[in-house]
Formats: structure tokens, C-alpha cells, sequence
């Protein structure tokens, strides 16, 4: 919890959340102004805390301080959302018709009206030039927003009110913006031969497919694996983001009986188990009653994503995060959402139509990298949420909860998965194609010492690697006693120079 000393007190949205005795989502940025005209900024618990000299204190009303949290905070729409539910609707009006061309008078009005659906008494704009509802060196907008004639605004938002999200333009964001993804993955498909690209498809299918159900502990059989191979294969094909579409993704994931026909008409949550009836808590999913508004501001905004040129990482950040954490079935969330991270990088034509993208492997190899990325939503989340959960194991919540689903801000899950693209790019993609190409030039200098077998050629290098290229004495006699001294001899050396063994 901050602590601030007498020389400095509240400002912008801390000020309003503590005058109001509101509790909100932790923001990126917290104000303070001093007594005096000291001004400091530090880190602390990832939160960029601020303080002001004097002459930036705002005064003491409410609106004021909002005025302020927009030029110094930045746009939260989840707080705006809070805060307006909870303050006096005529302190604003009166603060907005003292300042009827201000823009961030006009945005604090905009945000108003677009957030809670109401109708302030202020009569319409009529002159003044158009202001972006967000400023789009900070933030990921849409281009060419709709104009809202009453306000003088311009709506760039990434979403409509039942769902939008906020994604900042950090330091970290802008760098990786700029390169140019397709380009080193196409690269690195022209470095290899045509037919080990093709041969490794199969194989990033089948890892991506095992690494996505490791994920979530799951070993899925042999008919399951096929059917989710089929959905990557048609990942860069076809817009899954429908919802007739997704909920038959869902059916050709799950296990036959946790099949839904619809969006789940029940309260589900991610807890563990520590001891009879001792359960904790992890992630507690929008109240069912919610979803089909959530999922269909999800869907919009997609769509609005799809036609604006927004970064295709940043987009797949927004829509398979979100949708893990609408968790709008009952079954196969963390697949669908992994899954949906394949199908927008494709329809960004991000991904080269000949190259399997094995972004789960990366997220497997990496979990605590992962948990982060969906834990920086779900953790501060719970003390938002007043539930109890019963001796069977249903969990009930008892107050209203849908606006922090509704604005997440998704800047830290848009730089997590910028890391795992450029992880399974450089690292991933290199690794596995570098050890496809060893493997298809050791089978064949295997095959010209002796012509065996595919499974045991391959049984034969991967014992082999396991003991830095030598076949251990008992190993040779349960599955390879048929071979002479002068054949082993001459295959372990393949293996040794196929993989630039040191041995």
C-alpha cells in the first residue's frame, strides 16, 4: 500500500478514489503533488509513482482531479468507469459547461457518455476543432475513428463500451514495433531446404499441439491431438473470432461429454486444491449473465483491430487474452486461447503460409513468464470480487464485477507475447530446424552404413544424444545386439559429426 508523507498529498485518480472511499484495479501510474516544490519519480511494486510541485495542484473538486488523471495518469476506463458510477453526476455537468472547448474537458465528457450510456444535461459542441479520444502517440488506437459530432471527438478506441481495451505505446512496445517479424521468419525458412520446411510442418504441428494440452497438464490421445492439428491447419484460413465458430472450436477440443452449445450458463474459476475443502483461488471468470455482451464487444473489437493496422501482436495480445479471461466456456479456454494467437498472426499474414509458429513450446519452456502474463490481471482482480464458495465446490459472487472485464488495460500481456514471438523466432525456430536438418543428415549416413528401419534409426540417434553420441553397452544389447563392432562404430561417428558432437 502507498504511503505518503504530509509534504505531498492524492492527486488525479488517487485523489478521486480516496475522496470517493473507492478501491480500483492498480494503474501503471499513481500522483502525488507536494506542499512544496519538490518533484521525484520512482518505481515501486511496477508502478511509476509521481510527485508534483505545488503549482500543479488541481484544487479540490472532483472533476478537477480527472482533468488532471487524464494529463498526467493517463486514460484508465476502467477507474473512469468506477468513478462515475459512484460521483455526482450534476459536479460534472456544471464543470463542463465552465469549460465547453476544453479537450480534456470534452474527453472526461465523451468517456462519461460512452462508459455508463447516459445522457449528460450539456448541450452539443457546436465549434472547436475534433479531439482524439486518445492520443495516439501513447496509446494503440483505430484509424480513422467514428467523429461524435456532440463532443467534438474523435472515437479511436480499440473496442465498443461492452468491451475495449487499453494498450500504451511504453518504450519497450514502440521498439518492437518497428521490426519486422514476417521478414526474419521468411529468412529463416529461405535458409533451409524446401523439403526439411516441409517435413518439420509435421512435426511443429504435433509439438505445438502437445505443448498447448502440457500446458494444462493434459495428455491427450492420439484422436484429440489429430483434431487440434486439423484447427492449426486451418488457423491461417479461415476468422475463428465468430461466435458460432468458436463455440465449434470448443467442440473439437474438449472431451466428448464437456462439449457446450452455447456461451457457459454457469459461474466457473481456476482454483487448486490444498486439502479437503481448502481450495485456492486463482482466477474467478465474468458472472455468466455477462458473457454474451462481453464476448460480443470482444468479437467487435476484433473486428475493429482487423480493418485498423494495428500491430498483429498487439491484436493477438487483446484477443486471446481477453478471451482467456471472459473463460466463456466451461472447457478448453487456455487452447482456444493459444489457438487464437495462430489465427490472428496468420490473418495478419504475420507468419509465412509455409511455417508452423511453435509459440506454446516457447510459453511451456518459459511458465513463469506465462503465469506473469495472465496473473497481472487475475491476481489484483480477486479483491474486486465478494464470493463464497460452497462445500461442493461452486462459487457464487455477490456484487458487480463486469466493468473490470470490460477495460482491461492489456499493455503488459501485448509485452509478454511481443517476448514469446521473438523467443520462438529467434531461439525456437532456429533450435528445432537446426536439429531437423541433423537428424535428415544422420539418418542418411545411417542408412548408407546399414538400411534399417526408420523407428529404429531413430530410436538408435535419440539413445545415442541421450550419452553424447555412444550407445551404452545395455542399451546395444536390448535393441541393437544385431549390430558388428565396425557398423556401431561407424554410426555413433554419425551421429557425433550429424549433431557437431563434441565427443
Amino acid at each position: 500500500m502507498e504511503v505518503h508523507t504530509v509534504e505531498s498529498r492524492p492527486a488525479g485518480y488517487a485523489y478521486v478514489l480516496e475522496t470517493l472511499h473507492l478501491k480500483g484495479m492498480p494503474h501503471w501510474h499513481r500522483s502525488y503533488v507536494s506542499l512544496l516544490k519538490t518533484q521525484n519519480k520512482r518505481i515501486q511494486d511496477g508502478i511509476i509513482v509521481q510527485t508534483y510541485s505545488s503549482q500543479y495542484w488541481p484544487g479540490e473538486g472532483l472533476v478537477s482531479h480527472l482533468e488532471f488523471a487524464l494529463k498526467y495518469d493517463g486514460v484508465s476506463l476502467s477507474l473512469l468507469a468506477h468513478i462515475f458510477n459512484h460521483m455526482n453526476q450534476k459536479e460534472l455537468s456544471d464543470y463542463l459547461m465552465s469549460k465547453p472547448t476544453g479537450k480534456y474537458a470534452r474527453r472526461l465528457w465523451f468517456f462519461y457518455e460512452f462508459l455508463t450510456d447516459n445522457r449528460l444535461p450539456v448541450d452539443d459542441v457546436k465549434i472547436g476543432n475534433y479531439v482524439d479520444a486518445l492520443e495516439g502517440k501513447d496509446y494503440y488506437t483505430i484509424s480513422l475513428g467514428e467523429k461524435s459530432s456532440r463532443h467534438r471527438v474523435v472515437n479511436n478506441l480499440l473496442g465498443p463500451n461492452s468491451f475495449c481495451p487499453i494498450i500504451r505505446k511504453t518504450e519497450e512496445l514502440s521498439q518492437l514495433d518497428v521490426e519486422d517479424f514476417t521478414a526474419r521468419c521468411e529468412a529463416i525458412v529461405a535458409s533451409y531446404s524446401r523439403e526439411l520446411i516441409r517435413s518439420a510442418q509435421n512435426y511443429f504441428y504435433n509439438k505445438e499441439t502437445k505443448s498447448s494440452f502440457s500446458i494444462e497438464h493434459i495428455n491427450p490421445n492420439a484422436s484429440r491431438t489429430r483434431d487440434f492439428i486439423s484447427l492449426l491447419e486451418l488457423a491461417g484460413k479461415e476468422d475463428f473470432i465468430e461466435k458460432r465458430k468458436l463455440i465449434n472450436l470448443q467442440n473439437r477440443i474438449v472431451d466428448e461429454r464437456f462439449k457446450d452449445d452455447e456461451y457457459r450458463n454457469s459461474q466457473n474459476y481456476v482454483g487448486q486444491s490444498v486439502s479437503y475443502q481448502n481450495e485456492i483461488i486463482h482466477f474467478i471468470s465474468p458472472k455468466p449473465e455477462d458473457i454474451s455482451s462481453l464476448m460480443s464487444g470482444l468479437i467487435t473489437s476484433h473486428q475493429m483491430m482487423m480493418n485498423a493496422h494495428i500491430s498483429p501482436v498487439v491484436h493477438a495480445a487483446v484477443i486471446s487474452y481477453g478471451f482467456v479471461f471472459l473463460h466463456p466456456f466451461e472447457d478448453g479456454n487456455g487452447r482456444i486461447h493459444r489457438f487464437l494467437i495462430h489465427n490472428i498472426l496468420n490473418l495478419h499474414h504475420m507468419v509465412p503460409s509455409n511455417l508452423m509458429f511453435p509459440i506454446s513450446a516457447v510459453m511451456l519452456k518459459n511458465p513463469h513468464n506465462y503465469d506473469d502474463s495472465l496473473e497481472a490481471f487475475s491476481r489484483p482482480l480477486l479483491t474486486h470480487i465478494d464470493y463464497i464458495l460452497d462445500e461442493t465446490g461452486r462459487l457464487q459472487i455477490k456484487n458487480e464485477t463486469s466493468l473490470w472485464y470490460k477495460y482491461i488495460d492489456m499493455t503488459y500481456q501485448s509485452e509478454v507475447l511481443y517476448w514469446f514471438v521473438n523467443k520462438t523466432i529467434d531461439e525456437e525456430l532456429v533450435e528445432e530446424l537446426n536439429f531437423l536438418a541433423s537428424y535428415e543428415t544422420t539418418k542418411k549416413a545411417i542408412q548408407a552404413i546399414i538400411d534399417m528401419p526408420d523407428r529404429l534409426i531413430d530410436l538408435f540417434i535419440k539413445l545415442s544424444l541421450q550419452n553424447k553420441g555412444i550407445l551404452s553397452t545395455n542399451e546395444r544389447s536390448a535393441y541393437f545386439d544385431f549390430l558388428t563392432d565396425d557398423e556401431l562404430a561407424k554410426m555413433e561417428k554419425a551421429v557425433r559429426e550429424g549433431y557437431n558432437s563434441s565427443t
